[in-house]
């Protein structure tokens, strides 16, 4: 619903069709000057998703490029044409400007390719390179060839190739804009192809923007600060600007004056104010606090309604992936984010996507570098030569909140609500709900002629061996249910195996009633039935299928009469 004032119009990231068709647009064309009298050679630039990031680079490219030298005029009014210097420089520079937004592939091979697209799409937009007089006949032969198709093997160079060539034909240095650097390496992740991608991205990275002679400056846009030893080991300290840094912190995102003018110009009440800062304030970069999604409001003043406009603009793989198989300390403190308590947590400075698995500082550090949790208060840390912070985090706002809310409800309900109780404990890694599902259903169903003294101990066994299987038979269509098998050195109990070994974990399942004569206890009992599982190796079918050891569960399960004793 527009009430007056310019066109609100939803997703444009072309910044000239912004400017000229007189969208609603907040100007922060003093990112330009204040990028450009930093004279840094490398930034990188991480944000939220739906941060204002790619039309922030079409902004510098427009600004910039000698493609729109003639066309100064789409800067009169903002903030940067009320500089003669800059007016001066405005389209005097060779621009290469590509992305990795649509890079969605999680098998390296076809990332690969997709990369190599992209980049000859880039090529196409030089159509002058071919006439070049200035230009060898081999070069050109090479651009025409990049530009129709580029190996995988030839990518690392092909954007210092280019560069070199718009050096030669134009007499000037390049600019590189590069948007959504990260996507790549999060997809590759999921797809279990990191360590591929990593060094295919390491190197094409180092050529681009490190021993590029014809590179004058370059920014990179993403949302995650990959590690450096990751992807920046051989940059010459690249300026970093992320959610925890001050530096354009208020570049990317509307500021509360912004969001509050926006909506007098739309014809909103001040009483509107206050349930728009319930909904999308809260976001924090650096010394900024009270910033707004621009995503979130621009649809607001679209449509005039309070909603969750974020929910639909990602499919939060990556994050739901860690949390399905995340620790349940790590579930606990998102069940206590949702309570609207706050947590206390150690944050990295860098996301190490090698340590997603097994760090919750990692995952922490994602969901903030993510907009999904804000830090309310942060302070500097060094611990084992790991530099990073102490922090208080919270849910960021009511958006947020209600989204994640969603997400939380799909990890611990794993997309089925017709699994029974057990059944959710166990995919949650929850012993103790376990425990308490046993002990409820021994007590009030099981009778003496289930599980009474003078029943055998191979029949005891069997009985709740049945019984389990009966409770887990819903995961059929998620995982490979085995009971009785051989592995490694024996057979097993009951064994789970994902079908998708990328998005679940696999669960090994030993059953032992009680023997007086040799255990004193059910802890004993259980202790023995998991020394079982490790001495015959019973984990071997499982590593075979692709899962770690961190993956695979170990659960034991010891019972004399009706009582029982799981442990894991």
């Amino acid at each position: 619903m527009q009430r007056m004032g310019r066109t609100v119009a939803i997703g444009k990231q072309n910044f000239e069709d912004v400017i000229v068709n007189n969208c609603f647009y907040v100007d922060k064309t003093y990112f330009i000057r204040d990028w450009w009298e930093r004279n840094d050679d490398v930034t990188v630039i991480t944000r939220p998703r739906r941060f204002g990031k790619t039309l922030t680079l079409n902004m510098l490219d427009c600004f910039f490029s000698l493609e729109h030298r003639d066309k100064g005029s789409i800067f009169e009014g903002l903030s940067i044409w009320t500089d003669e210097k800059y007016r001066q420089l405005q389209g005097t520079y060779p621009v290469i400007s590509l992305t990795f937004a649509d890079v969605k592939e999680d098998q390296f091979e076809q990332a690969a390719v997709r990369i190599c697209e992209n980049i000859s799409e880039v090529y196409g937009r030089y159509e002058e390179l071919a006439a070049s007089a200035k230009l060898s006949p081999i070069q050109k032969e090479k651009y025409e060839r990049y530009a129709t198709q580029i190996h995988p093997s030839e990518c690392a160079q092909s954007i210092r190739f280019l560069s070199g060539l718009l050096n030669k034909h134009y007499g000037k240095k390049v600019l590189i804009f590069l948007d959504e650097y990260d996507t790549p390496m999060q997809e590759a992740y999921i797809g279990g192809s990191w360590d591929q991608m990593a060094g295919f991205m390491r190197k094409f990275f180092n050529s681009t923007f490190k021993t590029n002679p014809y590179m004058q400056r370059a920014v990179m846009t993403g949302i995650t600060r990959v590690g450096k030893e990751s992807m920046f080991s051989d940059f010459n300290n690249p300026a970093f600007s992320s959610v925890t840094s001050s530096l354009y912190a208020d570049v990317f995102g509307f500021t509360e004056q912004e969001v509050f003018s926006a909506l007098d110009e739309m014809g909103y009440g001040k009483e509107d104010r206050e349930a728009v800062r319930e909904w999308y304030d809260g976001f924090t970069i650096g010394n900024k606090t009270d910033l707004y999604n621009p995503w979130s409001i621009i649809n607001f003043l679209s449509y005039g309604e309070l909603d969750s406009y974020w929910v639909d603009t990602s499919s939060n793989s990556l994050i739901s992936h860690l949390f399905q198989k995340g620790s349940k300390e790590r579930k606990l403190q998102l069940e206590r984010l949702l309570q609207t308590n706050e947590i206390e947590t150690t944050l990295n400075k860098h996301i190490h996507f090698r340590r997603l698995e097994q760090e919750d500082a990692t995952v922490w550090s994602l969901l903030l570098a993510s907009g999904y949790v804000k830090a309310v208060s942060m302070q500097h840390i060094k611990e084992n030569g790991m530099l990073g912070y102490e922090a208080k985090l919270a849910i960021t706002n009511k958006e947020t909140k209600l989204m994640f809310a969603t997400m939380v409800h799909e990890w611990f309900d794993e997309a089925r609500s017709d699994y029974n109780d057990f059944t959710k404990a166990l995919l949650r890694g929850d012993v103790e709900e376990m425990q308490a599902y046993f002990e409820r259903v021994t007590q009030s169903v099981f009778s003496s002629f289930d599980c009474g003294t003078d029943v055998s101990q191979a029949a005891l066994e069997r009985f709740f061996h049945g019984f389990v299987l009966g409770l887990i038979v819903d995961l059929k269509n998620r995982y490979d249910i085995k009971s009785n098998r051989e592995s490694g050195l024996g057979r097993y109990d009951v064994m789970l195996i994902p079908q998708d070994v990328h998005m679940g974990d696999g669960i090994i399942i030993e059953f032992k009633v009680q023997n007086g004569r040799k255990e004193k206890s059910l802890e004993e009992t259980a202790d023995a039935a998991l020394r079982q599982i490790e001495d015959k190796c019973y984990a071997r079918e499982l590593l075979d299928h692709g899962l770690p050891q961190e993956r695979i569960h170990k659960y034991a399960f010891a019972f004399r009469g009706k009582e029982v004793l799981i442990r894991g």
